[in-house]
């Protein structure tokens, strides 16, 4: 095999474990950190500079700042964040990302091996989920600097190499011709820090004299600004197909890495000499890797200075670049509002989503009932078609979000303790969809009724028309509880429920009486003592509802921020 063929099979190869390991770490990172990651992105309600120090934090964990990016643009997507929010979020992101570089500064080759060691220990020992995660971070952490050295050796032999040399040579002289390279690197690889890793490792890498660096921090800005311009196209990826909100985030990213390439373009020589100035003294090849680090963090830093006060400007320009349109595209029935399948990964921000969804579906229940009382008045139209339209919409959806738990599931994202309240949210889904079911046979026992010579008297109807209207004050008690509203009280809502019993019961014995004196025609008999039954079953399923609340299990505890009041806040 010959010296370019291994160069590039070991490169190729480093590569793939550095990210591997940067993919490992951020996953297990999350699930360390747990609830933890929803108390960091709360902070972006309050603010622009704590979104941007969510942001930071965020991506911080994630060790991806494409990996926030997405998240926010599912968000937003979702109508869960306003647009300011998004973008502060993006100047944060951009922030923490730069931890990664920073981390690899640091010279641990000596330690690697050790550190692998550890965390495989730690993970393989240990029986605590959280601790093993830990172990597991540590292990990955480990195989990300694997992945760097294993690249920086490879690298070596392209120090000597005349052509390549001189090729780095005119790259130097040419800044935008660096800033191609390092956005063509990231388009490929699709991943900043991974590219600026495979820098940080080749600028180590001493020229002819054996002292200074082959490329210098003057030719590594560029590709550093450059690999800034290609990480963008993630986000730009990430907001096809979305809202427009969504894509106008995914602008704002790209907004912000373009005007602060185009400004340090001009101030190269400068800043790499402030950049020499503030970081550690020594031979160029053993400081570059921190000054390249150095540098990715205070163009970030600035760039965020220059933003954060201009927000309301970037808006407008984004707005200018993904204008309003006049048509408005619906949503087609059945299909989730805020599901996003680009945020499985992600299980603090998925959860807030499968939380939002089973909420609509609360809502189209509540809307049955509405359309319901009317079916029953016979003073809607087409009532009965839209209770129909509305329960097969119920049903693609509980099998919408039922699908997307089980790819968090098979993703293996959830910790323990999310894996339990994923299943508190299924059987909040199940009461619910069972509830629209039972709705929906009671509008078709009607429907047969309406079609028939066979009437129900007045009476009939007014009694029907009193028990729908208790239970469906239940229902709406059992959707307040599991909503968060703490005072809703199980054993009120079960007397309630006692009560609908006994007056179905009571309903039933009328009705025999009312049959008995010709008031009631008898072939509607079973039909009659079927709704009322229904009734006692929507009944249980809205207890049911109460108990999971009683048991910390409410679609509040899955948002991300929620007011002084105990109402979810959704931006």
């Amino acid at each position: 095999m010959n010296e370019t063929v291994k160069i590039i099979f070991g490169l190729l190869g480093g590569l793939a474990v550095f990210i591997y390991g940067m993919n490992m770490m951020s996953e297990c990172l999350q699930k360390a950190a747990g609830e933890k990651m929803k108390a960091i992105l709360a902070m972006l309600t309050k603010n622009p500079v704590l979104g941007v120090l969510a942001g930071a934090l965020t991506t911080a964990v994630l060790q991806s700042s494409s990996a926030t990016t997405v998240m926010v643009i599912g968000f937003v997507s979702a109508g869960l964040m306003s647009l300011p929010q998004a973008i502060s979020i993006i100047l944060g992101a951009n922030i923490g990302t730069t931890m990664t570089a920073q981390i690899i500064a640091f010279k641990i080759s000596d330690y690697i091996y050790l550190i692998i060691f550890a965390g495989f220990i730690l993970s393989f020992v240990c029986k605590k989920e959280k601790v093993k995660n830990i172990g597991q971070t540590i292990f990955a952490f480990g195989l990300l600097f694997l992945g760097i050295e294993t690249m920086g050796s490879v690298m070596k032999p392209l120090a000597s190499s005349p052509f390549f040399v001189d090729m780095i040579g005119k790259e130097a002289h040419i800044p935008v011709l660096g800033v191609a390279v390092g956005a063509l690197m990231t388009l490929v690889v699709q991943s900043s820090s991974a590219t600026i890793a495979v820098l940080q490792n080749f600028a180590s890498q001493a020229g002819p004299d054996g002292v200074t660096s082959i490329i210098g921090l003057a030719g590594a800005i560029p590709i550093l600004l450059g690999d800034n311009i290609g990480t963008t196209i993630t986000a730009v990826l990430a907001s096809i197909g979305q809202s427009k909100d969504a894509r106008r985030t995914a602008f704002a990213h790209c907004v912000f890495n373009i005007s602060g390439a185009i400004l340090f373009l001009f101030l190269v020589k400068p800043y790499a000499a402030l950049i020499q100035f503030i970081s550690p003294k020594g031979n160029e090849v053993d400081v570059i890797s921190r000054q390249i680090a150095n540098a990715h963090t205070g163009f970030n830093l600035t760039m965020t200075l220059i933003w954060i006060p201009l927000i309301p400007v970037m808006v407008k320009i984004v707005m200018k670049l993904v204008p309003e349109k006049n048509s408005v595209t619906e949503i087609a029935m059945g299909q989730p509002m805020y599901l996003d399948t680009k945020l499985i990964s992600q299980p603090v921000a998925a959860m807030q989503l499968v939380a939002k969804e089973t909420l609509r579906c609360a809502d189209i229940v509540e809307e049955m009932f509405v359309n319901l009382h009317e079916c029953i008045d016979k003073n809607g139209k087409n009532i009965e078609n839209e209770l129909e339209e509305s329960a097969q919409t119920l049903q693609k959806l509980y099998v919408s979000i039922n699908d997307y738990l089980a790819s968090m599931y098979s993703e293996g994202v959830l910790t323990e303790e999310q894996a339990s309240q994923s299943a508190g949210v299924l059987y909040v889904l199940c009461d619910i969809d069972r509830i629209g079911i039972l709705l929906n046979e009671i509008v078709n026992t009607i429907s047969v009724e309406n079609k028939s010579k066979h009437k129900y008297s007045k009476d009939a109807l007014k009694e029907l028309r009193k028990a729908m209207a208790q239970i469906h004050e239940i229902y709406t008690a059992s959707i307040r509880a599991i909503s968060g509203d703490g005072s809703m009280d199980i054993e009120a809502l079960q007397k309630q429920k006692d009560e609908v019993m006994a007056l179905d019961e009571r309903l039933r014995k009328n009705h025999i009486t009312r049959v008995g004196k010709g008031k009631c025609d008898s072939k509607l008999t079973a039909q009659y003592n079927e709704m009322l039954h229904n009734i006692d079953r929507i009944g249980n399923s809205c207890v049911n509802l109460v108990e999971v609340a009683n048991d910390n299990v409410t679609m509040q505890s899955f948002f991300i921020d929620d007011d002084d009041n105990g109402e979810v806040r959704i931006a």
